[in-house]
């Protein structure tokens, strides 16, 4: 059963032992009633003896799946009335989730509300030559930064597990074919961290490939009207 003031975080993580600790901080200073799932998919370090240590709920898949399907197993075991889904390697700054959640209190017909995001160059990163690090923050539907209505999920379903990447870009496409609004508001709650072995960068062809597919399905969901 669902608890009406409950936040369940989700977090989806493979070998994040280098940056969970940081995350997992971050909520522990939000002062908000929630329950932190932590999906490990198929880690090969102490992830998940990190995430249990700080009292995380942690679930745990016996080999890598991908960070999608490891959504929606947290997804499904979620016991809150709002979802936010958090990557090991960001962080929420503090206040953030009282400013999500009093924005969708002020706004009974949004179903979700967007803050914005900050890049940072992680510290252990040393020099990236050409790698984007946004000097503004900027909206860009990355997970941290976004609070979700559980009804969402209950309307619309869970994300596709056949992307690996630029699932929440085809969710909240179909959000927007379901005519569900989105409130935006120009607040930072998210800290968004480069580094070396960020997914895009690990998975950049995957990445390319999962993003012209989400086009193409969204083209065609246009056309059929």
């Amino acid at each position: 059963m669902e608890k009406e003031s409950l936040i369940s975080v989700i977090m989806p993580v493979r070998n994040g032992s280098n940056y969970i600790r940081e995350a997992l901080d971050s909520l522990a200073r939000q002062g908000m009633e929630m329950e932190v799932i932590v999906v490990d998919d198929g880690s090969e370090d102490d992830t998940a003896s990190i995430a249990a240590g700080a009292g995380c709920r942690v679930l745990s898949h016996p080999e890598s799946f991908g960070p999608v399907r490891a959504k929606n197993t947290g997804l499904a075991a979620a016991k809150g009335a709002f979802i936010l889904f958090l990557d090991h390697d960001d962080r929420l700054r503090d206040g953030a989730l009282r400013t999500l959640m009093d924005a969708l209190a002020a706004d009974p017909q949004a179903m979700a509300v967007e803050a914005k995001v900050q890049d940072f160059l992680s510290p252990d990163a040393g020099p990236m030559p050409g790698t984007l690090v946004r000097p503004e923050p900027y909206y860009g539907l990355f997970t941290g930064a976004i609070l979700i209505r559980r009804e969402a999920f209950d309307r619309i379903g869970p994300f596709p597990e056949q992307l690996q990447a630029g699932e929440i870009i085809d969710w909240f496409s179909r959000m927007e074919q379901h005519q569900l609004k989105v409130r935006k508001i120009d607040a930072v709650t998210a800290d968004r961290r480069i580094h070396r072995t960020n997914f895009g960068k690990t998975h950049a062809s995957v990445e390319m490939k999962d993003y012209a597919a989400i086009l193409r399905a969204r083209l065609q969901r246009k056309a059929r009207g």
